[in-house]
């Protein structure tokens, strides 16, 4: 499905009318992609010249609110390996998915190539004590999981269970991970059956109080990276940073 160009000659106009200095400018999210609704944000991503201000504005055009994330050159490549180390790629999914609105001398194309590139070649592994400390601490959740009754408490560590069992997987399939609604769809891209496991358990708690499908998904994924881990833990403090 491919948007109208309605959306598209929004984002010019909005572009063009606030940014007039803008190098280049892409249209991406739900509305490049097809998806968009009549209160579906634009999400812009705008690139200015050097020693301009990065930053991230919602803006209202017309009839719709615009989510503009502004940047330089240089900026956004801080932000496109920033993206690969948290393992989010939330401004390489912007320009990957994107659709031109502005590109005088080719600068947006170059951008949608170099981050297609990036998230062809994955994310980050996580650094060995970061895998460490989230095997002990999804072991500590599961412990948690299974051993409350008082409802609101289940529900609050069912969310963590499940969070922090998608990053543990997509981690393991060199994925890309995800928060809020992107957390469900980079599970089940990153691994379609256990990813509907973790899903499907997390709803058994929220509809049936019954935490077992999901502790037994994530008790899978611990396997898979090297099992639970209690015993023999420990972690050292470095500061802040």
């Amino acid at each position: 499905m491919r948007p109208t160009p309605e959306p598209v000659e929004q984002a010019a106009r909005l572009v063009a009318t606030r940014y007039p200095d803008a190098l280049a400018a892409v249209l991406g999210g739900s509305t490049a992609r097809g998806r968009t609704t009549p209160t579906s944000d634009l999400d812009i991503a705008v690139l200015l010249p050097e020693g301009s201000v990065t930053r991230r504005e919602t803006v209202r055009h017309g009839a719709r609110t615009a989510e503009v994330f502004l940047h330089t050159p240089t900026t956004v490549e801080e932000f496109f390996a920033s993206d690969t180390r948290s393992r989010r790629g939330t401004m390489l999914f912007i320009y990957a998915e994107s659709l031109p609105v502005h590109d005088p001398d080719g600068r947006a194309a170059a951008l949608v190539a170099r981050a297609r590139e990036l998230l062809s070649a994955g994310p980050a592994p996580p650094a060995p004590q970061d895998l460490e400390g989230a095997r002990y601490g999804l072991t500590d959740l599961l412990e948690d999981l299974v051993d409350t009754t008082d409802r609101h408490e289940q529900l609050a560590v069912a969310d963590r269970v499940l969070r922090d069992a998608a990053d543990l997987l997509t981690a393991h399939r060199n994925a890309w991970t995800g928060g809020g609604k992107w957390l469900p769809r980079r599970l089940l891209a990153a691994d379609p059956i256990l990813g509907r496991a973790l899903l499907d358990g997390h709803l058994a708690v929220a509809e049936h109080a019954d935490p077992v499908p999901l502790a037994t998904a994530a008790q899978t994924v611990l396997t898979l990276v090297g099992g639970p881990l209690r015993d023999g833990y420990a972690s050292t403090w470095t500061g802040t940073r």
